[in-house]
């Protein structure tokens, strides 16, 4: 990452988005930052939805009591609060990119939970499912072939929404200060940087950052609108 000799420069030639406090050129800055909110998003999702998807899956289908239980369960901690949890941890044990992924995904499989409990309630009165029954179809079986490929559209247009959730989740830990740390930084900790000098007229350690991270989430929630009204019959027959 280039270090210019000065500190604090407007956009020029040599640096497209200035420099930051310290010399470093924002541009660098911003890619670096991007990097490391992306790695969470996509490694948080990817946790949430595994955890999710076979926890909702087992439940629609089991039914009765043990459903219920389970749902309570996810209910208990839907009224948690997240973000505390994760800033008492990451003082606790610092932050970093496996960690906080872990972390988010570990507090975020909740939602996909719900979505595909509900899809295999609705999937397991189908004819498919009886006639698997019928064959003697264990109930992993029924899960791994029959009852998870047919919510999958669920399941992918939650993901966009995952990683959505996550980086916005990243930027206000970074922004509170207990984000990545140096030599790993995210958007968060430079928009809290940018904000110091912000009164100083160094708009350029504000403003870019504040433009990605709004367009990265809102590109997440466009993707997420166009794979289910692709994955989505009713929506394709409209």
């Amino acid at each position: 990452m280039a270090r210019s000799s000065t500190t604090n420069q407007p956009p020029e030639a040599g640096f497209p988005l200035g420099t930051s406090n310290q010399g470093y050129d924002e541009l660098a800055l911003l890619m670096k930052g991007g990097q490391a909110a992306l790695e969470v998003g996509f490694f948080s999702a990817a946790v949430a939805i595994i955890i999710g998807a076979l926890y909702g899956a087992i439940s629609g289908l089991v039914g009765g009591f043990l459903d219920a239980v389970l749902m309570r369960i996810v209910d208990v901690f839907l009224s948690i609060p997240f973000l505390f949890i994760v800033l008492i941890v990451a003082v606790r044990y610092g932050a970093s990119v496996l960690s906080l992924s872990l972390l988010i995904g570990a507090f975020s499989w909740l939602v996909p939970a719900r979505l595909v409990r509900g899809e295999v309630l609705t999937l397991r009165v189908r004819d498919f499912v009886a006639a698997a029954r019928v064959a003697g179809a264990s109930r992993t079986r029924l899960i791994a072939r029959h009852l998870l490929p047919n919510a999958l559209g669920v399941v992918i247009v939650n993901v966009t929404f995952q990683v959505a959730d996550a980086i916005l989740y990243i930027a206000a830990l970074g922004f509170l200060g207990f984000g990545l740390q140096w030599p790993n930084q995210d958007w968060g900790d430079l928009l809290s940087n940018g904000v110091t000098y912000l009164q100083d007229g160094y708009w350029w350690q504000v403003y870019p950052v504040g433009a990605c991270i709004v367009l990265v989430v809102m590109a997440c929630n466009l993707i997420g609108d166009a794979l289910r009204d692709s994955l989505d019959v009713r929506l394709r027959r409209r």
